[in-house]
């Protein structure tokens, strides 16, 4: 697998990573909490991505998987703020899979 195919790969992953990601996120969970979420999801789907174009080998060949890593993790960021965040389609997939809180009695 060439490093292009590699990176077209993992920009692919990335773009549409953002919505299986606000599958997990909470909306009350910290700025910083949410960031550690998406950037362990994103290198986490980029060794799954290396792994499935290139098998196991792949791994061997460093500027391939890296170029893959860096794709997954540069797509999906960019892809939440531009289109993802804005659209409110994340930020609604965050509250619709999130447990709902039952208010307490006081």
């Amino acid at each position: 697998m060439s490093t292009l195919d590699s990176i077209a790969a993992g920009s692919a992953v990335g773009a549409l990573l953002p919505l299986l990601t606000a599958v997990v996120q909470r909306p009350q969970w910290s700025v910083r909490t949410k960031k550690i979420v998406a950037v362990v999801t994103a290198l986490f789907a980029g060794v799954v991505t290396v792994a499935s174009i290139g098998g196991p080998e792949q791994f061997q060949q460093g500027l391939p998987t890296l170029g893959t890593l860096a794709a997954v993790l540069a797509a999906s960021q960019s892809a939440y703020d531009l289109v993802w965040k804005p659209s409110t389609i994340a930020p609604a997939i965050e509250s619709a899979t999130s447990p709902k809180v039952a208010p307490t009695a006081g």
